[in-house]
């Protein structure tokens, strides 16, 4: 195998572990070699100006700077940056938000053993890579109505177990606007109440813990 021929790597994930993992699958591969580590976004940007890898395997959940940001200032260096999304969740939107800013690439952790280098080697000759579980996600709820900024640092404070009265005064709204904003949350997400419209956010991926 010519080195011109071998697929460059890097790989990032905030989990040693999982680094290990990834980077000895990826070099048991006669035409893949890691060229560099991260284990955070920050770390990863620093990574990819230097090698300037041809793939990049990218944790979606990492501390300092998250998959989806690292993902776009990659693509600010380098708009055809080939990058493979890692993650847990089966959440669309974040899927969404992650093919819309450039990804190729969506692989669950869980099924990494058998999609792994065949998504890489996919990636490699242009072709995007989405596991069908993701792809009936992201279907199922293509009509649906996104929720607005405003509507999302609502929903972030009712996570938090703030009341309509505390939410209003952090955001320089009345309680009458947030209780507005709560029903058109519910509606959107097909939610029955607040607990309820939390725990379909963070399923789907509009907000975290």
């Amino acid at each position: 195998m010519t080195g011109a021929s071998v697929i460059t790597v890097l790989v990032v994930d905030d989990h040693p572990f999982m680094r290990s993992g990834l980077a000895g699958e990826i070099n048991s591969q006669p035409d893949m070699r890691v060229v560099g580590e991260a284990n955070d976004g920050r770390e990863c940007l620093e990574k990819f100006k230097k090698h300037l890898p041809e793939v990049t395997l990218l944790d979606l959940r990492m501390p300092n700077m998250n998959g989806l940001d690292a993902l776009k200032a990659i693509r600010g260096v380098k708009p055809d940056a080939r990058v493979i999304i890692l993650t847990t969740l089966v959440a669309d939107v974040q899927v969404y938000r992650a093919l819309q800013a450039g990804a190729m690439g969506y692989l669950l952790k869980s099924l990494l053993q058998d999609e792994l280098v065949d998504t890489v080697r996919a990636v490699m000759k242009g072709q995007k890579r989405v596991p069908p579980e993701i792809a009936s996600e992201i279907a199922l709820h293509a009509t649906d109505d996104d929720l607005t900024e405003r509507e999302l640092s609502v929903l972030r404070a009712i996570s938090k177990g703030c009341s309509n009265k505390i939410i209003g005064a952090e955001l320089g709204i009345s309680e009458h606007t947030i209780k507005n904003h709560g029903q058109n949350i519910l509606s959107k997400l097909g939610a029955n109440d607040r607990t309820h419209a939390v725990t379909i956010a963070l399923q789907r991926g509009f907000i975290e813990m």
